[in-house]
């Protein structure tokens, strides 16, 4: 079945079984917290800021945002929204998600495919702004993953429940690190995607994945007041 969500398939079968809503919440804070900068709030960016001090930065501004009571769900979102755009290399992730198809597509295909991708992300985790209910964010170590990548360790804490241990894979770009991937439970929310994109491909081409991506994007536009 395909899904169109990165959490009904992130399974791991040595930890119990979380359920769909638990799960959602968790894939939507670690990806939210991973990809909104304050950079277009404050002036912290430079060219030697850190990943792990960008992290912590993005982190505790979509925390402060998240936690404040004074805003509607609708406010959050729209304050949420620019903050993603800004953090989110929407090309490299929508690239990695077709994995070996991208290199069948033409240019107007992957334009097309790009744009869809990213409003379908976006919505797709705005949707869940109303799920957060006061998880919080412990930063472990940072680690090289060679010349201009790094992994930001942290876990994920929820009040009598286990931590769930969520790493952000950033690339630097242009003297800013961007997010093109996170990791919840050591499971790639874009393999994941990847896995779900390549079947239907497969099974019924790449119009067939268009459509029911724009699809599912319109319906959770719709239900966010956005079309």
């Amino acid at each position: 079945m395909f899904y169109l969500d990165a959490a009904n398939s992130m399974k791991n079968p040595k930890r119990p079984r979380r359920s769909r809503s638990s799960l959602m919440v968790i894939v939507f804070l670690a990806c939210s917290t991973a990809l909104f900068s304050v950079g277009a709030l404050l002036p912290i960016a430079s060219a030697q800021t850190s990943a792990e001090e960008t992290t912590k930065e993005f982190v505790n501004r979509a925390l402060q945002i998240l936690r404040d009571k004074q805003k509607s769900v609708l406010e959050k979102r729209r304050e949420l929204k620019p903050l993603m755009e800004a953090r989110f290399d929407s090309a490299e992730m929508a690239k990695s998600t077709l994995g070996y198809h991208w290199r069948s597509l033409t240019m107007d295909q992957r334009a097309d495919f790009t744009k869809l991708f990213t409003a379908f992300i976006e919505a797709a985790y705005l949707d869940k702004v109303q799920d957060y209910s006061g998880q919080d964010v412990q930063f472990g170590q940072t680690r090289s993953l060679g010349p201009g990548y790094t992994a930001v360790d942290t876990k994920i804490v929820q009040a009598g429940k286990e931590p769930i241990p969520v790493t952000y894979l950033l690339e630097k770009a242009d003297d800013d690190w961007k997010v093109y991937d996170v990791t919840v439970d050591n499971i790639s929310i874009i393999a994941n995607y990847r896995n779900q994109f390549n079947r239907i491909i497969n099974e019924e081409g790449f119009p067939k994945l268009m459509a029911v991506l724009r699809e599912k994007q319109q319906q959770l536009g719709s239900e966010l007041g956005q079309g």
